[in-house]
């Protein structure tokens, strides 16, 4: 499959660069006589001014240029001007709908920009800007650069405020809240705008249920002979037709009522309890419009509802509204059934799973789900096994209340976050013909977030795993555990019976083009304090048991950042960062395989197949792969891409990966592995590549080409440096993969 995979890949690219190199010299081939290829675009300012953000004005250009690749190449152009004029034939509609026609300028367009630049600007507190622009012609080409010439800011030298309603006056004097707007500052419009949403969303959450932010007006009055301005805020009160103006109403809640949205079924399947602390409008309170938001933000997260309708309203006659919550239920049970294939190092196998999810089990929302997985695999190159073939059979429950379940949190506290509590067990049985290994495990935990945050939560209360081992081959344990030569201590750790009980802390930002995720875990720690109080027995290395079976003790900490750069609509520049260090102690010595760390891979150093990279220059001495010893207890990933989008549903990348594994102990079987900060710059494995991804939206189709820059597991001589020598087959790696790497 890979091969095919590679195959395509390769072609795609051949491809595109054929036509990039036949179509370089006919970008004007449709540009009618007389006319012109828009072929640039730039804005610039006349002057030094820190202050004008140019990126964000390129959004006021009304006509860009064609698209190029990787900002070099102008290829849907080209593509579309490989094109014959007779548009009956196939081949000329195809290279059409694939490509881009050439942009004409427009003149039209271009004074348009002038216009919506300059008054930007003037928003902006450059109220004598201008804009101009300049036309480069070359041939049928022409490129436009638009000057911009700000001159000097006005700034704000007083403001007063005008409000004709007493009530509201005091209201915005009591709010727990700055103004936006203060003396000496540079007038801004987007300001004088921000300020207006400010207090009306102030006012809106205090009552005022019909009040907008058209009520309120500024007065600017410039000084003379200065760029200082007198600023008047005014908050009017309301008008009506033909009547005298009057206050504005303040309104307060009378009845909360609930209802179905469904005419054919008129009962509401949520308990009573449930109902009201997804509400967050409350009888004899003022209106608050976040309490309305909230309101439909509680019951949209209940799988239970499909659909949310709150009208609200007023009391004919007075200052008093009532509110009618609508709530459409969803389909209450599901079963789902979802075949898979599987290739595990190029053996192929079989997988399917029966899931049934209840919505609603105990009338609160709370959803219920059982999931039956069994899955095959036919196993090749394996000697002196009686069966050849791996046999996996699993059941996961899960139980998932849409609030937090905990003690000592009052209802007012619980409104405050969107929760989720979660209850699941999983037993999973798996047959190889080396070993059987089963996993009993068991957790608890809370995930939250606070309205309007771009912070999440996550917080493991307890996870507890029992591996077992019921049954190893005496083949593999001749071969790999009890033989004298080939005995490894990391090998022999993770085929013994285990306990892992682990608490876990977890936390998520996400703003703008920025994201951070960090986590932070420990495991053995009150079995530890509970073998020492009770002085349970020690085996003969030293360590405690719980029923005559180990338990793993660690602390683990992951952070993974990512940043994205704009540079237009078209392409972006991405920079990773990821970082992870795990350290066993007191009744252990060696991590646990799953917390293990490794390199390479689709996410990772990308010269590098998976698990194949590391730990620091280690390297098996036939040149193999090995699983085991190329795991570490620390692992590093520098990440740079850039990506544009190509055509139809393809986009590209270009990308450097810099990265590696340690242990943080010395091991006999993993001889140059250890970390040590003086060794770092030599032991960080670089890699270069570029990819190719199939969009659709829901799901992204990833394939890879790395090549490996520099290896660390060679000191010197051409492998050490393979981009300065380079060798295709022995420095590739190819990897598929679902969406995209970071």
């Amino acid at each position: 499959m890979h091969v095919i995979m590679r195959k395509v890949f390769y072609i795609v690219f051949l491809t595109v660069g054929l036509a990039a190199v036949l179509a370089s010299c006919s970008s004007t081939k449709y540009v009618p006589d007389g006319e012109y290829l828009l072929n640039s675009v730039k804005v610039k300012t006349v002057g030094d001014y820190d202050d004008v953000n140019t990126s964000n004005l390129r959004n006021y250009v009304r006509q860009n240029p064609n698209r190029r690749w990787f900002s070099l190449f102008k290829l849907p152009l080209a593509t579309y001007s490989l094109s014959g004029r007779d548009s009956t034939k196939w081949i000329n509609r195809t290279l059409r709908s694939m490509g881009e026609a050439p942009v004409i300028f427009d003149s039209a367009k271009a004074a348009t920009t002038c216009a919506d630049l300059q008054q930007e600007l003037r928003n902006e507190g450059y109220l004598n800007a201008r804009v101009d622009m300049e036309q480069v012609f070359n041939g049928k080409k022409v490129n436009i650069v638009y000057r911009l010439r700000p001159g000097e800011p006005y700034f704000i030298h007083a403001i007063r405020q005008e409000i004709a309603d007493d009530s509201i006056a005091r209201i915005l004097d009591d709010a727990d809240s700055h103004s936006l707007l203060t003396e000496g500052m540079k007038f801004d419009v987007s300001m004088l705008d921000a300020e207006r949403k400010r207090i009306t969303n102030i006012l809106t959450d205090n009552g005022y249920y019909r009040f907008h932010k058209e009520y309120i007006t500024y007065q600017a009055d410039t000084m003379a002979s200065s760029r200082l301005i007198d600023l008047t805020l005014r908050l009017g009160l309301v008008h009506r037709n033909e009547q005298p103006d009057t206050l504005h109403t303040r309104f307060w809640m009378r009845n909360v009522t609930y209802g179905s949205g469904d005419p054919l079924d008129d009962r509401i399947h949520l308990r009573r309890h449930v109902l009201q602390e997804c509400t967050h409008m409350n009888t004899g309170e003022p209106y608050r419009s976040s309490g309305l938001q909230n309101t439909y933000n509680h019951f949209g997260r209940l799988q239970a509802v499909k659909y949310t309708n709150i009208l609200m309203q007023q009391v004919p006659g007075s200052d008093s509204l009532d509110c009618d919550i609508r709530l459409l239920a969803s389909k209450p049970s599901t079963i789902s059934f979802q075949p898979e294939g599987t290739n595990t190092a190029g053996d192929l196998g079989a997988a399917a799973s029966l899931t049934y999810q209840n919505r609603n089990l105990f009338r609160g929302s709370e959803v219920f789900s059982v999931e039956l997985r069994g899955a095959y695999e036919a196993i090749r190159g394996l000697e002196g096994y009686s069966n050849q073939d791996f046999v996996e059979y699993s059941v996961q429950t899960r139980l998932q209340f849409p609030r937090l379940i905990a003690p000592f949190f009052s209802r007012e506290q619980r409104q405050r976050l969107n929760a989720t509590s979660e209850l699941s067990l999983l037993y999973d049985l798996q047959n190889r013909p080396e070993f059987h290994r089963r996993l009993l495990s068991a957790a608890w935990r809370y995930r939250w977030n606070y309205p309007g945050s771009n912070s999440r939560y996550q917080l493991d209360l307890l996870d507890l795993n029992y591996v077992f081992m019921p049954w190893i081959s005496e083949t593999f344990a001749h071969d790999y555990l009890d033989n004298d030569y080939t005995r490894n201590a990391i090998l022999r750790y993770n085929y013994e019976d285990l306990f892992i009980t682990k608490i876990g802390f977890g936390y998520s930002y996400t703003r703008g083009n920025l994201a951070l995720k960090t986590n932070i875990e420990t495991a053995g720690n009150l079995l530890q304090v509970g073998s020492k109080i009770f002085h349970a027995n020690q085996d003969e290395n030293g360590y405690y048991r719980l029923f005559n079976i180990a338990f793993a003790q660690y602390v683990k900490g992951d952070i993974d950042i990512s940043k994205t750069l704009q540079i237009d609509p078209a392409n972006q520049l991405v920079f990773h960062v990821g970082l992870g260090i795990a350290y066993p102690y007191g009744n252990s010595n060696v991590l646990p395989f799953e917390k293990r760390y490794f390199s390479g891979g689709a996410n990772s150093v990308r010269g590098w197949s998976v698990r194949s990279l590391g730990p620091g220059k280690y390297k098996e001495s036939d040149g193999t792969i090995n699983f085991i010893n190329q795991t570490g207890d620390m692992k590093l990933d520098l990440n740079v891409e850039y990506r544009t989008k190509l055509f139809w549903k393809f986009s590209g990348a270009l990308f450097i990966d810099a990265g590696n594994i340690w242990t943080l102990r010395e091991y006999a079987e993993q001889p140059g592995g250890q970390f040590r900060f003086e060794n770092l710059p030599s032991q960080l494995a670089v890699s270069y590549g570029l990819g190719l991804r199939l969009n659709f939206d829901f799901f992204i189709l990833r394939f890879d080409l790395g090549m490996k820059a520099i290896n660390p597991a060679y000191e010197e001589g051409d492998e050490h440096y393979p981009i300065i020598h380079p060798k295709f087959s022995r420095d590739n790696a190819f990897h598929f993969a679902v969406g995209l790497p970071f």
